[in-house]
């Protein structure tokens, strides 16, 4: 049975590095599904994994084969998407990674992202994972064109805008009709005691805390050699971090 966790949070708030890292950890367990959902499309950087044609181009491709109805003779459009779907995955021993790209573009996209949700969940019954690596606006969530979610994971900074930003993203998923399971709070570059303010605001939008997670000195040195983030030591502040939340969420 295929465990679906997505991870998202503001802009600069760590969550590609928080879902690489869970990636690799998970990885040792079985095999995972990274999915790209950002269209800043880092997420292969920080896996250390190339990246191939995005599931946005494809669907964008077909598109205009369809206007100029140019389309392959006998081949349905759902066909043809897990056709190139398929081609677009990057393959590794662990971890296949599928980047989702750029967001759409003018026109209506609704049949063929239903067609793209079909694909993404045939695929995703193959891995024990599904790691989702959403952006700031959860498009992707809010378009259903990702599979229901086990586990969500929001990401803050220490600053009351993150945590508002992942307040309204825990509402967004109330209002839509994804089915998500639990949801809970990481707190990245997190000092011990919170800091009064950041304890309130946490308690005031109802948000269930699952880890806090000091500042990690040591990333930004990968980031300076531009190493893959999963290459940190075990011992860094993240490791650690991110081996606590797939503890407490009965992964490991």
């Amino acid at each position: 049975m295929t465990t679906t966790i997505a991870i998202a949070g503001k802009g600069g708030s760590g969550k590609t590095t928080i879902a690489a890292l869970l990636i690799k950890l998970l990885s040792q367990k079985g095999a995972v599904l990274a999915i790209d959902a950002d269209p800043a499309t880092n997420l292969n950087l920080a896996l250390g994994l190339p990246l191939s044609d995005t599931v946005g181009k494809v669907r964008e491709e077909m598109a205009a084969k369809v206007k100029a109805r140019t389309m392959e003779p006998g081949l349905a459009k759902q066909d043809y998407l897990d056709i190139k779907i398929s081609e677009a995955l990057v393959e590794s021993p662990k971890i296949d990674l599928l980047a989702m790209g750029r967001p759409e573009g003018p026109g209506c996209y609704c049949a063929a992202n239903n067609m793209i949700r079909t694909c993404v969940d045939r695929l995703g019954k193959n891995y024990d994972y599904v790691v989702i690596d959403c952006e700031a606006g959860m498009e992707h969530i809010s378009r259903q064109t990702t599979r229901d979610i086990d586990i969500m994971l929001l990401v803050s900074d220490l600053t009351v805008r993150g945590l508002l930003t992942a307040a309204n993203m825990k509402s967004l998923i109330k209002d839509l009709r994804t089915y998500v399971g639990k949801i809970y709070l990481i707190v990245n570059r997190a000092s011990s005691p919170l800091p009064p303010k950041i304890a309130q605001t946490i308690e005031e939008v109802s948000l269930q805390v699952i880890v806090l997670i000091p500042e990690d000195l040591k990333i930004k040195e990968l980031e300076a050699q531009g190493t893959p983030l999963i290459e940190l030591p075990l011992d860094s502040a993240l490791q650690k971090g991110v081996a606590e939340v797939a503890k407490k969420l009965g992964l490991l």
